[in-house]
Formats: C-alpha cells, sequence, structure tokens
C-alpha cells in the first residue's frame, strides 16, 4: 500500500481484520508454523478461550486468510487450522506497513528527543 502525499500517515493497508490483538497473535503463531497447528495448540499459545478461538478463526477464515479443518485423530475429533496462500500474503502486506508506521514513528519520537535535548528538557 503506498503513501500517498495527501494523508503520509493514514496507513490504509492496517487491515482491521488482522490488527486486532488476538487475530494478530493467532496469524503470528499460524506464520510461525506453516504446516498449520491443532486448535488446541492455538489456544495455549494464544491465551485464548474455546469461544473466543472459535470465533476469531471463524472471522479469519470467512476473510479467506485461514482455512480450518475437522477431523479425528482415532476416535477424537480434531481441528486443525493454517494459513491460506492468500492470507500469508496479507500478512506479510500487514507487516510492511506496520513496519513503515513504527519507523515513522521512532523518527518522530527522535525529533521530539532532539528538540527537547535542545531546550534543555532531556539531557542530550
Amino acid at each position: 500500500m503506498a503513501k500517498t502525499d495527501s494523508a503520509p500517515f493514514s496507513y490504509d493497508g492496517l487491515d482491521r481484520v488482522i490488527h486486532e490483538k488476538a487475530r494478530l497473535g493467532l496469524l503470528t503463531s499460524l506464520m510461525a508454523h506453516p504446516k498449520g497447528l491443532a486448535f488446541a495448540d492455538l489456544k495455549l499459545l494464544c491465551g485464548l478461550t474455546d469461544g473466543n478461538l472459535s470465533r476469531h478463526l471463524q472471522v479469519l477464515q470467512e476473510a479467506g486468510l485461514v482455512e480450518v479443518t475437522k477431523g479425528y485423530e482415532g476416535n477424537r475429533p480434531h481441528t486443525s487450522c493454517r494459513l491460506t496462500k492468500s492470507g500469508r500474503r496479507r500478512f506479510l502486506e500487514y507487516l510492511a506497513v506496520l513496519e513503515r508506521l513504527v519507523r515513522d514513528a521512532a523518527k518522530a519520537a527522535g525529533k521530539e528527543h532532539r528538540v527537547l535535548a535542545r531546550l534543555g528538557i532531556l539531557p542530550t
């Protein structure tokens, strides 16, 4: 997502579906495990309840970011989740925008620090 001259700090690429804290954690966990993770493992990694995890996975699945597979391992139900190809791509695009935001914020903080130091408010 290109930065526009008229609104350089709009960060349009910060996808609201991804940006929610729990979903960001889920996508990060799945990014680190390309073959996918079991529902129970995701639950532990992200500190979510069954209901919260199910709801966030539903949102991610509806957005085409995550694939959820239900089946059985032996006689026990087993649900596994993994990023889709487009989910991986969208997450990487999101991270690029987030990195730009962090760089912009650090640059702004550095300018502020230099001004405050010149004014004698902060040590140089």
